[in-house]
């Protein structure tokens, strides 16, 4: 059994673990120590604060999960003001071996690996994730992150996506007038701009000034414990929106992929576990015109798991060190 070290980097945390190894299973993962992206400049500062934390120094072999793509030496993240330059990590860090994934691919690894119990229902066929075909896992949080499953008996890649960079798609007259307002400040209008954490600010603004109200001076986690409290009207008028939007995406990307299996993750996916399946999500999922009916029979689940892409990246590195063996 072998000790190794994971991170989960995000846009507003990063999580820090030990965790152990062996013959390509994780056999155990610690407590994550969790830092504020805002309170360090670098990773490599946010890595001594945790090697202060462990008080030893730290296993050479690590698995770096990451807000963004991970091809090239050089790795900006979208939502996080650190660069990572790959060919300095040993030096940076003190370490001997890396893997570096996407910070979705990781959670689409504990998706493939953990049993049903942590696959809360969400909607359409009540049924386990297939064992075979395409899986496909989406995430709101600080971003809008997605990951491929791909099944094929024993055989399994995983491959992280930007799916949420793909442009903004309006299914309504209110989402037309959020475009519009979201158009006039970015230009181009991604998914992430509404289906992410930040994007229930512009939702907000858009419903106060449908009913000439003022929009709120209120920043998103404010936003959001006012609407999962149940506390504002139109705070709670703008999660049922959110909702409906990350519905209409997720069919949009089941569509777009041949998924035969879709599974919610991320920060706002945990926090919205007990709304989404009483939302619109479903409804918005499967209208996609004459491919209702396909729609209706893809089984669409949750993740329930305290930390899935720090367990996930645990996973990753386990086979990483395998099959370097």
């Amino acid at each position: 059994m072998e000790e190794v070290v994971i991170a989960d980097i995000g846009g507003t945390h990063a999580r820090f673990a030990l965790a152990r190894v062996e013959n390509g299973c994780v056999c155990s993962v610690d407590a994550p120590h969790i830092v504020n992206v805002a309170d360090h400049d670098t990773l490599a500062s946010a890595w001594q604060h945790f090697r202060q934390h462990v008080g030893r120094a730290l296993p050479r072999k690590v698995a770096l999960a990451v807000a963004c793509p991970v091809q090239g030496d050089v790795l900006v993240m979208a939502n996080n003001p650190w660069v990572i330059v790959r060919r300095e990590l040993p030096e940076q860090l003190d370490i001997d071996d890396f893997l570096l994934l996407n910070d979705f691919e990781a959670v689409a690894h504990a998706v493939a690996h953990l049993d049903t119990s942590h696959h809360p229902y969400l909607c359409g066929p009540d049924r386990p994730l297939p064992t075979e075909g395409t899986i496909l896992t989406i995430g709101p949080g600080t971003g809008l992150g997605m990951a491929i499953i791909i099944r094929n008996g024993d055989e399994l890649m995983i491959r992280g996506a930007e799916g949420g960079h793909i442009g903004f798609s309006p299914s309504n007259d209110f989402e037309d007038r959020l475009m519009l307002r979201l158009r006039a400040i970015h230009g181009r209008v991604s998914a992430e701009r509404v289906i992410s954490g930040p994007g229930i600010i512009p939702i907000c603004a858009q419903l106060a000034e449908d009913v000439g109200e003022t929009a709120r001076t209120l920043n998103d986690k404010e936003i959001w414990t006012l609407a999962l409290g149940g506390h504002d009207r139109i705070a709670l008028q703008a999660m049922t929106r959110f909702c409906q939007a990350l519905g209409s995406f997720a069919g949009d990307m089941a569509l777009a992929h041949g998924a035969n299996g879709i599974v919610i993750a991320g920060g706002l996916g945990k926090r919205l576990m007990d709304i989404l399946p009483t939302s619109d999500f479903a409804s918005r999922f499967v209208a996609k015109g004459r491919f209702e009916t396909l729609m209706r029979n893809i089984p669409v689940r949750m993740i329930e798991h305290p930390e899935p892409g720090l367990f996930g990246a645990a996973f990753a590195l386990a086979r990483y060190i395998q099959r370097g063996k």
